[in-house]
């Protein structure tokens, strides 16, 4: 599903306008970038819990030449699934 297919479904569910469904979308996005941003966490009961993770600066190998580089430590966006929905997920048949 891409942005345009969900802001439609959006607005379809909930009797809004496809602008407003999309401002919405926006807002979310918006909301959870900024506080990620902040290091702070996102939780939505049921469905999931959107953090920041850092990664610690390490060696690697590069793969073409085998030297040795050395990788930044770096943060990450992470989303952990909430129960309901690896629930849901588990028990949902999939097309082959």
């Amino acid at each position: 599903m891409k942005k345009a297919d969900l802001i439609e479904k959006i607005a379809k569910e909930s009797g809004i306008s496809k602008g407003q469904a999309e401002k919405a979308l926006n807002s979310f996005t918006g909301s959870v970038t900024a506080s990620l941003k902040k290091g702070e966490s996102v939780t939505l009961v049921g469905f999931g819990t959107f953090s920041v993770s850092q990664r610690s600066a390490r060696n690697g190998r590069n793969p073409q030449t085998g030297e040795t580089i050395k990788i930044k430590a770096k943060k990450l966006a992470k989303f952990k699934p909430g129960k309901t929905l690896s629930e849901t997920v588990e028990k949902a048949k999939l097309p082959k």
